[in-house]
């Protein structure tokens, strides 16, 4: 597999992802919403399609947003979680993009200094995201009828342990992928070349 279809396949991937758990197109038994995490594996994997694949993932990402809700005998920008603060999502996903974008060009291979460099990229991105995200909605929403600053503190908190674990699920699971990937997968390419 060359390098383009490798990323060509993870770009289709990381969409049918955030497609299927931001619509929740198996009802009860949809995977939670993938999108912070698809984000940061994107910036990772795809660093130099930034041009492209991230307005394509977020064009997406609204795209989804409309059919759910549409589907639902709702006019879109009239929806609870659809206001001037959801353009406030570009951003806060670009963010997590940007850090996985910084995990890659400092990624020198699967060891103990990549874990401590994808900890460290994934919770500033995470704490970055749910700042923007959540903030944008707090404050410029107009849901929040009496907005404070303790208020947002605490809406940011209540939030943030649920998103962060989510995405930290998927990422997880990604970097299980990256590390059988680089270390596996040439063991047995060895194995196969020695019969």
């Amino acid at each position: 597999m060359t390098a383009t279809t490798s990323r060509i396949f993870i770009l289709s991937v990381l969409a049918l992802l955030m497609a299927a758990s931001r619509a929740h197109v198996f009802d009860h038994f949809s995977p939670p919403d993938a999108s912070w995490a698809v984000f940061f594996i994107a910036g990772f994997h795809l660093r130099g399609w930034g041009r492209w694949a991230f307005p394509l993932l977020m064009a997406l990402a609204m795209a989804v947003d409309w059919v759910v809700i549409s589907s639902h005998d709702m006019a879109f920008w009239e929806h609870y979680c659809v206001s001037a603060a959801y353009w406030g999502l570009i951003p806060a996903y670009g963010l997590m993009w940007a850090g996985g974008s910084w995990l890659r060009r400092n990624y020198s291979g699967a060891g103990w200094t990549s874990l401590g460099r994808l900890l460290a990229a994934f919770g500033v991105a995470v704490l970055a995201c749910q700042f923007v995200a959540q903030g944008t909605f707090y404050w410029y929403s107009g849901v929040v009828a009496d907005p404070t600053v303790a208020g947002w503190w605490k809406n940011f908190n209540d939030w943030l342990p649920g998103y962060a674990a989510t995405a930290a699920a998927y990422v997880g699971i990604a970097t299980v992928l990256q590390v059988a990937a680089e270390r596996i997968a040439p063991m047995l390419r060895e194995r196969r070349a020695a019969r």
